[in-house]
């Protein structure tokens, strides 16, 4: 049990980041064929199953896998065109090891941190290999030895320069507000109130939570900030000469640091794995009547589920009715579980401790995949940026703004404490 314990937090983080990669590029393909009106992947199955489209997802990964790999006859510095992709790779996925996806949790006496890097300093660990990722990028561009490559490593350097301090000058506002550094603090904090809201970094330092998501989004390298691909100008950028996994590399790359930006905004302005107003031990007491309410949305969640589905699903592949494995999945499974959390809600058993944590694991779960929405979203509706406008944003709008929530939090947070 310890062992499992303990590596829990890292299974977790194989999950969250690479394993989410396939669901990510699904809902990035549903959701674009949503703002687009078309239906978006269908068609690929394995035996009739589709999995609303996942196979596609599932496929292009295997083809990427399995791709003939190939080096450029023209290219010169070898070790650093090889090095580049797993640089971005290994940047983006160590953003998420301080990433706290629950509270401590304690049995017999014994605490289980459920962070894959148990650390205070959260904020710094992913400040630091954040910005690692855009060496992974100019490198790349540099040793492909193309003009367009370069342009796009010129590029991304021209917007890691315009985003950067505006982006550790909004996090100080963060820090002078929860006064630590320390991610799991942070969540914990966010459990009070403010005002009528729950005291989330959303609603005390709006300004800087505007300014991080903003620059989040230049972090990734997603649009409107993708200058560095630009395939409508240079092809594709710093990862022209790259194909077959070197490829897959930086694709996968883009998605992790999608999540791990995602994962942070959610820790910091969105009270983390925590539900509003109520902090690990208010769970833990009244465990059992919040079994009730999931049970309740279950049940609810289900049925429009299978009610949507049967609308919707409506084409047979290989003969094979899809739906109705679907509808008998999905019933079967919602038994089971409301079974299941019956029996602890009805006072049978004891393991509140573990069922806060999963319930926590839930919340952390959808918070993040809101946000991954909203990254999506934002990509299929803004326009590039040129970079030379991301400059003047970052160092003309949100570098001053930055500096002026700054002062004013500073002046605010001594004046409470000199009150109090």
């Amino acid at each position: 049990m310890n062992t499992v314990l303990i590596l829990l937090p890292l299974v977790l983080t194989l999950l969250y980041s690479l394993a989410t990669v396939p669901v990510l590029v699904w809902m990035e393909r549903r959701i674009a064929a949503l703002i687009q009106d078309r239906l978006g992947p269908n068609r690929c199955h394995i035996n009739g199953i589709r999995l609303g489209g996942i196979i596609q997802s599932i496929a292009d990964m295997m083809k990427l896998v399995f791709k003939e790999e190939f080096l450029p006859s023209h290219i010169k510095n070898r070790f650093y065109y090889l090095v580049a992709p797993s640089l971005a790779f290994m940047s983006a996925f160590l953003t998420f090891m301080v990433i706290p996806y629950a509270d401590t949790l304690t049995i017999n006496e014994q605490s289980y941190s459920m962070q894959a890097l148990p650390t205070d300093l959260g904020v710094l660990w992913f400040l630091a290999f954040a910005g690692l990722g855009v060496y992974g990028i100019i490198l790349g561009g540099w040793a492909s030895h193309n003009k367009y490559a370069i342009l796009g490593a010129i590029r991304a350097s021209a917007q890691v320069i315009g985003y950067e301090v505006a982006m550790g000058l909004s996090l100080v506002s963060i820090l002078i507000t929860y006064g630590t550094i320390s991610l799991n603090e942070m969540v914990s904090y966010q459990t009070q109130s403010f005002f009528i809201f729950p005291a989330w970094g959303l609603f005390i330092q709006p300004l800087a939570s505007i300014i991080f998501i903003v620059t989040a989004f230049a972090e990734t390298n997603r649009a409107p900030f993708d200058a560095a691909e630009g395939e409508s100008e240079i092809v594709a950028g710093y990862h022209t000469e790259y194909g077959a996994m070197k490829f897959g590399l930086y694709f996968v790359a883009e998605y992790i640091a999608m999540a791990a930006s995602g994962a942070l905004i959610v820790t910091i302005f969105l009270g983390g794995y925590q539900l509003p107003y109520l902090n690990t031990s208010e769970l833990i007491n009244n465990f059992e009547l919040i079994l009730w309410g999931i049970i309740a949305f279950a049940i609810v969640t289900s049925l429009l589920f299978l009610r949507w589905m049967k609308q919707h699903n409506i084409f047979a592949m290989s003969g094979l009715d899809e739906t109705k494995i679907y509808t008998t999945v999905v019933i079967g499974f919602t038994i089971f579980a409301i079974l299941v959390m019956s029996y602890y809600a009805l006072g049978f058993g004891d393991a509140n401790e573990v069922g806060v944590m999963l319930l926590q694991f839930a919340v952390f779960t959808i918070k993040l995949f809101f946000l991954h929405f909203v990254f999506i979203w934002v990509r299929w509706t803004l326009p590039r940026f040129r970079y030379d406008q991301t400059q003047k944003l970052g160092w003309n709008i949100l570098l001053p703004l930055s500096l002026a929530n700054i002062f004013i939090t500073a002046i605010v947070v001594v004046g409470v404490n000199y009150g109090n």
